[in-house]
């Protein structure tokens, strides 16, 4: 028994002077904060050598040239320039009052329009400012969109007649026409973008008998009075359209 009890004695001795060991690897002090450092700098140069993937430019617009811009902003002013009636779509000039030689002739504040929404005019007409914004209330509305598939669309309008001091149709006797108040034109013909022309005369009846008709249709309620050539032989060869209003609604013939 004193043998044994030696023996265990000694066992327990050795057991605790044993250092404790893990089998986890241990790095050695110091080495491990340099090898981090070292590692994470080495990260940081592949990824600045490393090319950013392209995405296909700029998400930022390109500036136009200088020389466009400029361009525009002359064209611009020019527009503001030559406008009439506070609007940029009716591009002529300030005539300002037109006495008349007879009685109920005359314009109180006149324009000479040159073009409305970028259809020119084959002579330059003098009307007031509520005659040159139906013109271009109708050119929009009704005379644009008839002739949007023709001939590559709208361009001139043949101007026959606009302000002159008359009576109505010339005719001796008859009432002052609105021709002579500055609130009238008349349109024989239509220029389109590939150079050729539609006329009242001509194609009233023809295969663009259906753009014409519309147009004429478009024009009941911008203008007062529409006349064609449905109305008289007066008018047979041309739109006649004018501004001046009755208690029961456009005149339209």
């Amino acid at each position: 028994m004193k043998a044994l009890a030696l023996v265990l004695s000694l066992f327990a001795a050795s057991a605790a002077a044993a250092p404790d060991v893990s089998k986890r690897p241990v790095a050695r002090a110091g080495t491990d904060a340099r090898s981090g450092a070292v590692a994470q700098s080495v990260q940081t140069q592949e990824a600045a050598a490393t090319p950013a993937p392209a995405i296909g430019g700029s998400l930022r617009p390109s500036l136009r040239p200088r020389a466009i811009e400029k361009r525009i902003m002359s064209r611009r002013a020019q527009r503001r320039k030559g406008q009439v009636c506070g609007d940029v779509d009716l591009q002529g000039d300030e005539v300002g009052p037109v006495p008349g030689r007879i009685a109920g002739c005359g314009i109180q504040d006149a324009v000479r329009l040159r073009s409305v929404s970028g259809v020119t005019l084959s002579q330059a007409a003098i009307m007031d400012c509520s005659t040159a914004k139906a013109l271009k209330k109708w050119t929009e509305k009704g005379a644009k969109p008839a002739l949007r598939n023709t001939g590559g669309g709208l361009v001139r309008y043949r101007v026959a007649a606009h302000y002159a001091c008359r009576t109505r149709n010339n005719q001796r006797g008859a009432r002052i026409s609105e021709h002579g108040k500055g609130r009238a034109i008349d349109i024989s013909g239509f220029t389109l973008q590939d150079g050729s022309t539609l006329t009242v005369l001509n194609d009233w009846n023809s295969r663009h008998r259906r753009a014409l008709r519309s147009m004429h249709k478009a024009a009941c309620g911008p203008f007062g009075t529409v006349l064609g050539p449905n109305s008289d032989r007066f008018h047979r060869d041309h739109f006649h359209f004018d501004t001046a209003r009755y208690r029961s609604g456009p005149f339209c013939r």
